[in-house]
């Protein structure tokens, strides 16, 4: 299965050890906070867990992406040392069943024109 980590260490010794057990896993890094392996096997995903739940104190946020795990998309989040778990079917959408899988925009107000490109200058003065 495909999981994808987020982390956000609270220190920088827990960053440390987040980082060691990804590793040791077969993750790689693919953005700053992302970690993916595309090869996980249930019992793996379990120890991950396990020694990532081992290493976080309060301060840390983790985040895992797995997908499919019995054809759901599963997203488990590790916030203040208590894990909170979210599945999704691709019949269902953010607001309740999604009948015969159409598309729904029921956040977005149809009537607003596109938004428009902003440039942004960063630079300090």
């Amino acid at each position: 299965m495909f999981v994808s980590v987020m982390i956000e260490p609270g220190s920088l010794e827990s960053g440390k050890f987040l980082v060691d057990i990804l590793t040791r896993y077969g993750f790689t890094k693919v953005q700053r906070c992302c970690w993916e392996n595309m090869k996980v096997r249930e019992d793996e995903l379990s120890n991950l867990k396990k020694d990532l739940d081992r290493v976080t104190d309060y301060y840390d946020k983790i985040r895992l992406y797995q997908f499919p795990v019995n054809g759901l998309f599963v997203i488990t989040e590790m916030k203040q040392k208590k894990m909170r778990k979210c599945q999704f079917s691709a019949g269902t959408s953010a607001q309740g069943k999604n009948p015969a899988g159409k598309k729904t925009v029921s956040s977005q107000n149809k009537n607003l024109p596109p938004a428009k490109k902003v440039s942004v200058n960063t630079k300090k003065t």
